[in-house]
């Protein structure tokens, strides 16, 4: 024996064709994290093309807080928004966290 560790636990990138993207999940757990964001995305998962003063109620925030989080998500790239009129309606436009949140048993109502 030469003393080198043989351990197969840090096999080079080459041995795995499909690496995983650690600093993508981190950041996308990370948004999940937060309990005001996920129930923002939960009724944006089952309700598309919903309102800020109806996502306000549906989660029981203030409307300037749900824009913040809204305004975070849309950042990500997670949610859009559509002017309709004076107002504007926000959908869910990750199909990743569509199928995270649809596992989590956050299905349509």
């Amino acid at each position: 024996m030469d003393g080198a560790d043989h351990s197969h636990a840090h096999a080079d990138a080459a041995d795995r064709p499909h690496e995983v993207d650690v600093t993508e999940w981190t950041r996308r757990f990370d948004l999940l994290s937060d309990p005001h964001r996920l129930e923002i995305l939960i009724v944006l998962h089952r309700q598309p093309g919903i309102f800020v003063g109806d996502i306000a109620t549906a989660v029981g925030r203030t409307e300037t807080a749900v824009s913040q989080a809204l305004r975070v998500l849309r950042h990500q790239g997670w949610v859009t928004s559509t002017r309709v009129g004076r107002s504007v309606s926000y959908r869910l436009d990750d199909e990743t966290v569509h199928e995270l949140l649809h596992w989590m048993g956050a299905g349509h109502e």
